[in-house]
């Protein structure tokens, strides 16, 4: 069946369509990753936004329900070159378009993906619209009237209606070697040691894996939850998760954040870092085109060391917005932008990557470590 893919200025592109049949609109943006298809599809922070891959073939490795980042694909619709229908992985349960139209997700194929990413960086992220039952005029219509991303609260669709203690399968998945003696396929977790309440601003499993897996028992709440109600529950320390959306539409978390400064220890990832600038009294803006792959490189400005990151967002923090008593400890190296941050005076540090990775490169997973060895700090 014919697609068609419409941006907002005009442009169009013509394909196949795979998964569910229909019409979608959102913001269109590129990822640049090789692998993780299924973990990108499946993490909320694509709330909203139709997502075009720049790897050439994708659906090599089918659908495996353990690596999925939440109970559900996020994405508005999915852009590729070529789709896989046959996956060579013994762990893979279904194909993609299998799993599009389980859950009535839009895709196209057979579009010229390089022309479609070239666009985008010159032109920047935009409104879009795919379809298989408008035609071009009517498509591009529809992505001009669709809703902007600016201003948009994509955290309420996505944040946990009940609150929760995490319990689910954490343990690190290794292949057994027989050389090495590594048993597998799990790595046995260590005792938790500290016990901390998770905001649930669209929190991918993979953040809360980690932190079980760095000696963490995990309390998440809903993105409304208040000061008080987080402090009541006495935590030895607080994180902020990622999610979608604009950071700067969400006042009501700003609110609530500023009043948890200096009183627990506090790490954010992603929209968790751009939250607490906003807390901090800074501002955010809207990137051209956003961060989104397995391979940005980010220099740590205390240490001169550069890690190859795995990043998903489309706003950044202005430096020159925050205050004096917050200090900017990581830069990205392609465009200068903020991509951590730490309080002078209280224990509270973010990052604008993700040290979970899934998918991307595991060279940041340290940071878990630090905010265990923050809230050691703070105890004695």
């Amino acid at each position: 069946m014919k697609a068609i893919l419409a941006l907002e200025d005009g442009r169009t592109f013509e394909g196949k369509a795979f998964g569910a049949t229909g019409t979608t609109t959102g913001e269109i943006c590129f990822n640049t990753s090789m692998t993780g298809y299924q973990e990108v599809v499946t993490d909320p922070s694509y709330r909203g936004q139709i997502v075009a891959m720049t790897y050439p073939q994708i659906g090599n490795y089918g659908i495996t329900v353990e690596d999925n980042e939440s109970a559900q694909p996020h994405v508005r619709g999915f852009v590729i070159g070529e789709l896989c229908n046959v996956p060579s992985n013994w762990r893979s349960t279904q194909n993609l378009d299998s799993y599009f139209k389980q859950h009535g997700i839009l895709g196209i194929e057979d579009i010229d993906t390089r022309a479609l990413t070239k666009h985008l960086r010159s032109l920047g992220a935009m409104r879009a619209c795919l379809t298989t039952e408008l035609n071009a005029e009517a498509a591009i219509e529809a992505a001009k009237n669709s809703p902007s991303m600016e201003g948009s609260d994509f955290v309420k669709e996505v944040s946990t209606e009940k609150d929760y203690a995490w319990d689910q399968e954490s343990r690190n998945w290794i292949i057994p070697n027989a050389s090495t003696g590594e048993p597998g396929p799990y790595q046995e977790l260590p005792p938790a040691r500290h016990r901390i309440v998770a905001y649930d601003f669209g929190i991918k499993f993979n953040i809360l894996r980690r932190l079980r897996q760095a000696g963490f028992e995990v309390d998440v709440v809903n993105s409304r939850a208040t000061a008080e109600e987080v402090l009541a529950k006495n935590p030895d320390g607080i994180f902020l998760s990622n999610g979608p959306g604009d950071p700067a539409a969400l006042d009501y978390i700003h609110e609530e954040l500023k009043k948890l400064i200096g009183k627990k220890p506090i790490f954010g990832i992603c929209l968790g870092n751009q939250l607490l600038a906003h807390a901090f009294g800074g501002t955010t803006f809207k990137l051209k085109f956003g961060h989104r792959g397995g391979n940005q490189p980010v220099k740590d400005l205390r240490t001169g060391k550069v890690t190859i990151t795995s990043q998903n967002h489309g706003f950044a923090v202005d430096p020159d917005s925050l205050p004096d008593n917050v200090e900017v400890t990581h830069i990205n190296l392609n465009d200068g932008t903020v991509e951590g941050m730490r309080h002078k005076e209280h224990p509270v540090f973010s990052v604008q990557y993700h040290p979970e990775a899934a998918p991307g490169p595991n060279d940041a997973t340290y940071f878990f470590e630090e905010f265990a060895a923050m809230i050691d700090q703070t105890k004695h």
